[in-house]
């Protein structure tokens, strides 16, 4: 059971949550903290019954980061690549060019919604009965981040021809069961709360619809109690029970399509939104229906996450970054203590190289990793690498990332580039040679 938090921490986030409710005029609202795999604090506000943790309400698009885990599940079981175009596990789509990845990271060019009526406030149907054709394709492959839900319900379709069942049996036998999700269903299951929009104008409120959205349903069609949203949050922490692999939920949260619409900074991995918020990288995803707003993100460095549920169509001020910086506020995490460990390669490989004339350091840092980037105070790419079994090393991320290092006893080689232990080493093999005349004033 994670610790509860302290006293005045939990006054704080209940003031915050409080403001939220009655500034946006839910009807309800629900809200928690996520630290060491559960719920370390949680409150209800308005009309919702006791224990509040257990009351159904719509995740909405947060249902589109279970999807991208039963895809990856697929690709992890080699039954499926990312650079596999649609075409080939899901045929007759005018999307059969676009990739199972361009659709996960909203890089397809799908258009926003589908054809038809507003499928969130219509019953849905089959994929053939959703009428997709050319009209629906409104971008070029690749060429922008383009927010889809028609994307999400095409994958859902796939995973359902993937695995020979439904969509709902899929992600509840893959993720939900695993995870001791038993209160995250399709459609409600009592105690559940009823959606409602609020009057723009007035203090009243208008039931909305609830209906099963069909082919679309893989892009916005559960609910879940805040304890379940709770154990989302533990596992985007790292506790993944075992659905899918660390690194594989590491992939998921790299930033593949920038969304530029949004103020600061915004993107989205495989089925994730990955924001940066007061310098703090965040990953989770928000979610709306018609009568319901949701939201779960984590900050994974900081190791804590937070989470709400309100039953209102729109009109409620996102809530868990507010919660997730009161919590970093009051009670800031502790590290771990830094211990000496040995060094990945020998030591006389380490420290400053040149790339040219630009001087880089090659360091060992956490976890048996290099890291190679510019002196402090200066700019330059920079990148951590992990060993290979064959001795080489992987770039993991920035502008080195899936490239290859190999470190020699005069140089560095990394994707044609060469590092030397001077300036244009004339004794390393410097691409284009050095001129045999020298440094001269």
């Amino acid at each position: 059971m994670p610790e509860p938090v302290l006293p005045s921490t939990a006054r704080l986030l209940l003031a915050r949550t409080a403001r939220v409710q009655r500034d946006g005029r839910a009807p309800s609202l629900v809200a928690g903290v996520v630290r060491d795999g559960g719920l370390a604090w949680s409150a209800g506000r308005g009309a919702v019954a006791e224990p509040h943790t257990d009351v159904q309400y719509r995740l909405g698009s947060i249902s589109k980061t279970v999807t991208a885990v039963v895809v990856l599940r697929l690709r992890d079981e080699g039954l499926l690549r990312l650079d596999d175009p649609l075409e080939q596990h899901l045929p007759g789509t005018p999307f059969g060019d676009r990739t199972v990845g361009q659709l996960l990271s909203h890089l397809a060019g799908a258009s926003a919604e589908s054809p038809g009526g507003w499928w969130e406030r219509t019953p849905g149907g089959t994929l053939d009965e959703l009428g997709v054709a050319d009209r629906d394709v409104v971008l070029g492959a690749a060429r922008r981040f383009h927010y889809s839900n028609l994307g999400f319900g095409l994958l859902g379709e796939l995973v359902a021809r993937q695995r020979g069942r439904s969509w709902e049996e899929a992600v509840t036998a893959e993720v939900l069961a695993p995870l001791g999700m038993a209160r995250t269903t399709p459609r409600p299951v009592a105690p559940a709360a009823e959606g409602f929009a609020v009057h723009p104008w007035a203090d009243v409120v208008l039931p909305e619809p609830e209906h099963h959205a069909g082919v679309m349903a893989a892009a916005g069609q559960l609910w879940a109690t805040l304890a379940d949203l709770g154990r989302v949050a533990a596992f985007l922490l790292g506790d993944t029970a075992d659905v899918l692999d660390p690194a594989t939920l590491e992939e998921m949260t790299v930033p593949a399509g920038v969304d530029s619409s949004a103020p600061g900074w915004s993107s989205y991995g495989l089925g994730v939104q990955v924001v940066r918020v007061d310098g703090r990288t965040l990953v989770g995803h928000g979610g709306s229906m018609p009568g319901f707003l949701a939201g779960v993100f984590v900050d994974r460095e900081e190791q804590t996450g937070a989470v709400s549920l309100a039953n209102a169509t729109s009109g409620v001020d996102p809530l868990v970054f507010g919660l997730l910086a009161d919590l970093r506020g009051a009670e800031p995490r502790i590290v771990e203590p830094w211990v000496p460990a040995p060094s990945p390669v020998p030591l006389e490989s380490l420290g400053v190289w040149f790339w040219g004339p630009a001087p880089y350091v090659l360091r060992a840092v956490a976890g048996g990793l290099l890291h190679l980037g510019p002196l402090p105070g200066r700019s330059g790419r920079a990148s951590r690498f992990t060993r290979r079994d064959d001795g080489t090393w992987l770039g993991l991320d920035g502008y080195f990332a899936g490239e290859t290092l190999r470190i020699a006893a005069d140089h560095l080689d990394l994707d044609t580039f060469v590092f030397t232990r001077t300036p244009y080493d004339p004794d390393a093999p410097v691409p284009g040679g050095v001129d045999e005349g020298g440094w001269r004033s």
